[in-house]
C-alpha cells in the first residue's frame, strides 16, 4: 500500500480509502467491523463516511454508519487513522436531517459536527467535507447547468468562517468539498487565500473508466490549487465489474435500490463495459481490478474510495494496488474511451 499527502495537508493517506455507505443497511455491524479490521490490516488508514449514511438515506437508519464506525474506532489507536465525514447539503428528500432548512450555515454546521463527533465517538475529525454544495449545481448525472435553477444559498465566505472556528477549536483538522465544480474549487481557494480562512485540501467527486469528466477541467483547477481528488464510484455503481451484463443479480444494489441506477442507465454504457471487461480478461485481471488500477494510476487522484458488501469484494478491490497497467493497456482503454466517451457523467 502506498501513501500520499492529501492535497497540501499533512494527512498522509493510503492510496485506497475505505468507503462505508453500506454499513447499517446492507452490512451489519459485525460485517462492518470485519471490513474495517481487514482494511487496516492491509494498510488502509483512510476511512470515509457521512452523516446521511447509509445510502439510501432513511429516517430509521440515518446515522448508523457513523455509529458502527464509532463502536469500532473507540477500540483503535486513533492517531493512526484518518477519519473523513461529511455534512449533508440542501435536499427536499432527506428532511429527517435537521428538517427542511439544511443550508450549510452556522447553525447546521455546528449541529452536524457535534452529531458526527458523538456518533464516531471521537473528539476530532481529520477531514470534514461538504457533501454537496449549498448553492445550486447539477448533481449526480443531472443535465447541464441551468441558471433558472439557482437558489438562495449561504455565501462561501460564511461557510469558511464557521469551519475556521471549528478548526481553531480542534474539532476538525482539514476541510474538503464534494460533488463540486471547477468554479467551486477556485472560489473556495481564492476566498480562503484572500481572507486568511481555511483552504480546502480535497475534493470528492466521481471518477471512473465510464466517467472521466473530472479530467476535462476540474483536474486543472485542482492542480494549480493543490487540491487532491478522492475518487468515488470508481466501479461505476458496480457496473464496471461486468456483473450486470447478463441481468441484475439478486441482492445487488441495482436490484435492491433501482432508483439509484438512473445515472448509469445511459446510451453506450453496456458497449463500453463489454469492451473494458474484454481488456481485463485479455490481460488476466478482473474487470474490477482493471477499473480500480486505472483510477489509482491517475496523477490527480490522491486516494480511490472503494466500497464492498462482502469481504471477498473488499479483498479483490484492495488487490488492485498490486496491479500496474502497461502503456499498451492504457492505450486500449483510451481507444474504448474515444469510442464511448463518458457514458455516465
Amino acid at each position: 500500500m502506498k501513501y500520499k499527502k492529501l492535497g497540501d495537508s499533512n494527512l498522509n493517506v493510503s492510496e485506497i480509502c475505505l468507503g462505508t455507505m453500506t454499513y447499517g443497511l446492507q452490512n451489519t455491524i459485525e460485517e462492518a467491523h470485519q471490513q474495517l479490521n481487514y482494511a487496516v490490516a492491509e494498510g488502509i488508514n483512510f476511512i470515509d463516511t457521512a452523516e446521511m449514511y447509509p445510502v439510501p438515506s432513511r429516517a430509521d437508519t440515518q446515522g448508523k454508519t457513523e455509529e458502527y464506525i464509532g463502536e469500532w474506532l473507540v477500540k483503535q489507536q486513533r492517531d493512526k487513522l484518518i477519519i473523513a465525514t461529511k455534512i449533508a447539503g440542501p435536499s427536499p428528500r432527506i428532511t429527517w436531517i435537521r428538517g427542511e432548512n439544511r443550508k450549510v450555515n452556522r447553525a447546521n454546521i455546528q449541529q452536524a459536527i457535534e452529531d458526527s463527533l458523538r456518533g464516531l465517538q471521537t473528539d476530532y475529525i481529520d477531514l470534514y467535507q461538504i457533501h454537496w454544495p449549498d448553492r445550486y449545481v447539477p448533481l449526480f448525472g443531472a443535465p447541464d447547468y441551468d441558471p433558472n435553477h439557482e437558489r438562495d444559498s449561504t455565501p462561501i465566505v460564511e461557510q469558511l468562517e464557521v469551519f475556521a472556528e471549528l478548526i481553531k477549536a480542534g474539532k476538525i483538522r482539514y476541510l474538503g468539498i464534494s460533488n463540486e465544480t471547477a468554479w467551486g474549487v477556485c472560489e473556495f481557494c481564492h476566498l480562503a487565500e484572500k481572507l486568511g480562512l481555511p483552504k480546502i485540501v480535497s475534493i470528492q467527486n466521481a471518477f471512473s473508466l465510464v466517467n472521466r469528466i473530472f479530467h476535462i477541467n476540474i483536474a486543472e483547477a485542482c492542480r494549480f490549487n493543490n487540491v487532491g481528488l478522492m475518487a468515488y464510484s470508481p466501479l461505476g455503481f458496480g457496473f464496471l465489474t461486468g456483473k450486470y451484463l447478463h441481468g441484475v443479480p439478486d441482492n445487488s444494489r441495482v436490484a435492491l435500490f433501482p432508483e439509484f441506477d438512473q445515472r448509469y442507465r445511459k446510451t453506450n454504457l453496456t458497449e463500453a463495459i463489454k469492451a473494458y471487461v474484454e481488456i481485463a480478461h485479455k490481460n488476466n485481471i478482473t474487470p474490477a481490478q482493471l477499473a480500480l488500477a486505472y483510477v489509482n494510476s491517475r496523477w490527480f487522484v490522491d486516494s480511490t474510495i472503494i466500497g464492498a458488501t462482502t469481504i471477498e469484494q473488499l479483498k479483490e478491490n484492495i488487490s488492485s494496488v498490486e496491479i500496474s497497467l502497461t502503456k499498451e493497456i492504457i492505450a486500449e482503454i483510451d481507444e474504448v474511451h474515444a469510442k464511448y466517451p463518458n457514458p455516465t457523467p
